[in-house]
């Protein structure tokens, strides 16, 4: 049996009232911090490119995420189109910035949350929802009504607003943010987005807030909680040291990370020739002894 999901709990009427004030705010749309005040229920699009209704790449059991997700069946998940970020070496550009997918009515998006149910998977992971809540939220009334009791798992960029945050209180089981960069200027130059280093150190707060520290079952699968993701890139681009220094001192350091090291020049990163190339293995081991040195003891990276 697996655990039931914090979304069970709420009354119908209450995801729907979630629902219906998520959709609102496509209206002048302020979902994300961009908040590029397009009415998205009559087609237009904003920063996002994604009009009213969900738009997903492909979906289904995925083994190349964090152990907790994958455990023994796999994760759940929905790449969907579309992102409130514009990070210029983004590994699936052509979805997030191409915005290649299949839009999909309510309906259908339900029917994809209880079609991996069935597959048997873990969990229903988002990949880059933020700019898409207001299409999951509404799908998930009806998802909810035909049976589904898997834990939600939002995969973001780490670029949150707070309201919208608010209205997944007791609807996400997991979050899953990446913190990206500690410093306004690179995260200009990297993501057209000067302000994410406050947006994401905000956004942080309030996942905790909601979830707390990630737990995880006998079995080695995550049931509720914050996983935070960080990206090591060369040179020291991505503040490694500001950013575990934040989840220990600010979060918790029963905060899980995932010290990444798959850095590798993508999509438009060969316009800037500081990014030109991978990390080496001395940057890597440098950024997992960060971690450590900043009192985190939930590391998911390489023994160093």
């Amino acid at each position: 049996m697996h655990h039931v999901p914090a979304y069970r709990s709420l009354p119908l009427s209450e995801l729907q009232a979630r629902a219906g004030a998520a959709d609102a705010k496509l209206e002048a749309c302020s979902l994300c911090p961009r908040a590029c005040g397009v009415n998205r229920k009559k087609k237009e699009v904003g920063f996002c490119g994604v009009a009213d209704a969900a738009k997903a790449a492909s979906w289904g059991p995925h083994f190349g995420e964090e152990r907790p997700l994958v455990g023994r069946f796999g994760s759940g998940t929905i790449f969907l189109s579309g992102c409130n970020l514009g990070c210029i070496f983004c590994q699936n550009w052509s979805i997030s910035h191409e915005r290649e997918g299949k839009t999909l009515t309510d309906r259908q998006l339900a029917k994809v949350m209880l079609d991996i149910q069935a597959m048997g998977c873990h969990t229903i992971n988002f990949v880059t929802p933020t700019h898409q809540t207001a299409a999951i939220l509404r799908a998930l009334v009806l998802a909810v009504d035909g049976g589904l009791t898997l834990p939600l798992v939002y995969n973001c960029g780490g670029y949150e607003s707070i309201e919208t945050l608010r209205l997944l209180d007791g609807v996400v089981d997991i979050y899953m943010p990446d913190v990206k960069f500690m410093d306004s200027a690179h995260a200009a130059r990297y993501a057209q987005a000067g302000d994410y280093p406050a947006v994401v150190r905000t956004a942080l707060l309030e996942m905790h807030r909601q979830v707390g520290d990630l737990r995880i079952d006998g079995a080695g699968i995550a049931l509720r909680g914050l996983l935070v993701r960080h990206l090591v890139m060369p040179g020291e681009i991505a503040g490694t040291e500001a950013a575990m220094l934040f989840l220990a001192e600010k979060i918790s350091v029963d905060t899980y990370v995932n010290v990444m090291d798959q850095y590798h020049p993508c999509h438009k990163a060969y316009d800037f020739p500081e990014l030109t190339r991978r990390i080496s293995p001395a940057e890597y081991k440098h950024a997992v002894r960060l971690a450590m040195q900043a009192g985190l003891s939930r590391i998911d990276g390489e023994t160093v």
